[in-house]
C-alpha cells in the first residue's frame, strides 16, 4: 500500500482498467495518508471521507461495467481552498469569510473533474486570499514542507504542493496569479503547470482574473496533461475564456527538441540567485542542449517588473476589498490589511498607466518569442526557507521571487520542473515559459526534460511512513 501511494494518476487508471485495483481501495489509501500526515504537514483544511467514498464506489461500479466517464475516473484529486466546491465552504484561508453560506455551486474546474468521475476528497490550505508566496494563516496555521518540516512549502498553493510531494494523492489543483503554482512546486519537488491566461475557465469573476491561471500540481507531466485536458473544457460562466481547444494533451506530448530555440536566463532581470539554485538550474538548462535544442544564454530579458506588478495590483486590491468591513479586516493577516490600506484611493489613471506598461511588456515578450520558442530561468532565488516566515534571510518580501510574476502579467503558460536538490536535501525547480497560447509546447518541453532527467526516484522521509 505504501508503493500505491506513489502511483501516478495514469497508473491508477491503467490498474482500474485491468481490474487490478479499485477506486475504493485507492481512495481509502489517500484518506489514510491524508489523515495520518496532516497533523504534521497541515496541508488540508477539509477532508470529507463520506463524499470521497461515495464517489469512489460510483466510479468502481462504472469501471466494473467498462463505462468510465473519462480519463480521470476514480482518481483522487484535492482542490485548493480558493475554488468553489459544492457542499464545502470555500473560506480562501480567511476568518473574514462567513462559513455559514449555501455553498451550492462548483467552479468550472471542479465541475469538469466531477463530470469525468474524479474523486474529490478534500480542500488544501492556502495563504489568505492567495495573497502571499508562503502558506501560513490565522485560520489554518502553518503549512509545512514534506522535505523539511521546519520549512515552507511556498504559497499560495502550499497545501496542494505538500500533499502531492508527501504521496497523499497523485494530483491536486492549484491557482497562480503571481507564481502560486510554480513556487510551491519548486519548493516541494513536484511538477506544477500554470496554463496560459484564459485556457482554463474560471468563475466567479475576480478583479485578478487576467493575472490568474488554475492548473495541475502533479508528480509527472503526463498526469498534468491528463488533468489539463479535463479542466480546460469550456464553461459558459467565464465569458473571457479562450475558445475551447479539444486537443488531448496527454496524447500529444512527443515532440522533437532539435526544433527548439531556447533562451536560458539565469537572472532574468539581474536577480540575486543562491549559488546552489544557480548551479542546479544551469545544469538543468544543459539537459535541453543534450536533447539537441539550441540553447542560448540571455542574461537580461527585461527590466525588473516588481514595481509594475505592485502598481497594477494596487488597483485590483483596492477594488477587491472595498466592501470589507472593519470587523472583517480586524481578523485578517496584518500584512494583507496593510496592503489593502495602502491601496485605498488608487486612481483610474494610475491603474491604467500600469495596464499600458503591462501591454508594453506583453509586446516585448511577443517579440522575444519571435527569436526563441522557450525561456528557461530559476523559479525562485532561493530554496525553501523557514515555514513561519514570509521571506528568506537577506531578501526583501518580494525580492526572492522575481521570475514568476512577469508571466502572469503577460498571461503566458509556464511550469516548474524538478531539477535537483541542494546539499541540505531541498528541491529546486527549473522555470519553463512558453509563448502565449502555446500550452502544448510547454507540456511537450516539460515531457522531454522529464524523460531525459527523471525526478521520481527520491521521496521525502516523512512520506515513507505507512498508514
Amino acid at each position: 500500500m505504501r508503493d500505491l501511494a506513489w502511483a501516478t494518476a495514469a497508473e491508477l487508471v491503467a490498474a482500474y482498467r485491468a481490474k487490478l485495483l479499485s477506486p475504493v481501495e485507492a481512495t481509502a489509501m489517500v484518506l489514510r495518508r491524508a489523515e495520518g500526515l496532516n497533523p504534521e504537514l497541515n496541508a488540508f483544511c477539509l477532508l470529507d471521507a463520506k463524499a470521497a467514498n461515495d464517489a469512489a464506489r460510483a466510479s468502481e461500479a462504472r469501471w466494473q461495467r467498462g463505462e468510465p466517464l473519462g480519463p480521470l475516473d476514480g482518481v483522487p484529486v484535492s482542490i485548493k481552498d480558493i475554488i468553489l466546491t459544492k457542499g464545502w465552504p470555500t473560506l480562501r484561508g480567511s476568518k473574514a469569510i462567513n462559513p455559514d453560506q449555501p455553498w451550492n455551486e462548483d467552479g468550472p474546474l471542479v465541475a469538469r473533474l466531477r463530470e469525468q468521475g474524479s474523486v474529490i476528497f478534500g480542500k488544501t490550505t492556502t495563504s489568505e486570499f492567495a495573497a502571499k508566496a508562503t502558506t501560513n494563516t490565522a485560520l489554518c496555521g502553518v503549512t509545512r514542507n514534506p522535505w523539511d518540516l521546519a520549512r515552507t512549502p511556498g504559497g499560495s498553493s502550499g497545501g496542494a504542493a505538500a500533499s502531492v510531494a508527501a504521496g497523499i494523492s497523485a494530483m491536486a489543483v492549484g491557482t497562480d496569479a503571481g507564481g502560486s503554482i510554480r513556487m510551491p512546486a519548486n519548493f516541494c519537488g513536484i511538477y506544477g503547470f500554470k496554463p496560459g491566461g484564459g485556457r482554463v475557465p474560471m468563475y466567479p469573476p475576480t478583479p485578478y482574473a487576467t493575472l490568474a491561471g488554475f492548473g495541475p500540481m502533479t508528480r509527472t507531466v503526463m498526469d498534468a496533461a491528463l488533468m489539463f485536458s479535463v479542466i480546460s473544457r469550456p464553461d459558459s460562466r467565464d465569458w473571457e475564456a479562450l475558445p475551447y481547444d479539444p486537443v488531448q494533451y496527454q496524447d500529444n506530448l512527443a515532440a522533437d527538441p532539435k526544433n527548439w530555440r531556447i533562451a536560458w536566463s539565469p537572472t532574468l532581470c539581474g536577480a540575486r540567485v543562491d549559488p546552489e539554485v544557480a548551479a542546479l538550474t544551469e545544469r538543468a538548462a544543459k539537459v535541453f542542449e543534450s536533447l539537441g535544442a539550441k540553447v542560448e544564454l540571455v542574461e537580461k530579458v527585461f527590466d525588473d517588473q516588481r514595481d509594475l506588478m505592485h502598481k497594477l495590483t494596487r488597483g485590483l486590491t483596492d477594488y477587491a476589498f472595498h466592501k470589507f468591513t472593519p470587523a472583517q479586516l480586524s481578523v485578517m493577516d496584518r500584512d494583507l490589511v496593510k496592503r489593502i490600506e495602502e491601496s485605498r484611493g488608487t486612481t483610474a489613471i494610475e491603474h491604467f498607466d500600469a495596464e499600458m506598461q503591462r501591454a508594453q511588456l506583453a509586446r516585448q515578450m511577443n517579440e522575444f518569442h519571435q527569436r526563441y520558442d522557450l525561456l528557461l530561468t530559476p523559479v525562485t532565488c532561493v530554496p525553501a526557507f523557514d515555514a513561519a516566515g514570509d521571506a528568506p534571510e537577506g531578501y526583501g518580501a518580494r525580492e526572492w521571487y522575481p521570475f514568476t510574476p512577469p508571466f502572469n502579467l503577460t498571461r503566458q503558460p509556464a511550469a516548474s520542473l524538478p531539477c535537483g536538490f541542494t546539499a541540505k536535501g531541498l528541491p529546486v525547480g527549473l522555470h519553463l515559459v512558453g509563448p502565449r497560447h502555446r500550452d502544448l509546447l510547454v507540456l511537450q518541453a516539460s515531457w522531454a526534460f522529464e524523460q531525459a532527467a527523471p525526478w521520481l526516484a527520491r521521496r521525502p522521509a516523512v512520506a515513507e511512513r505507512s498508514f
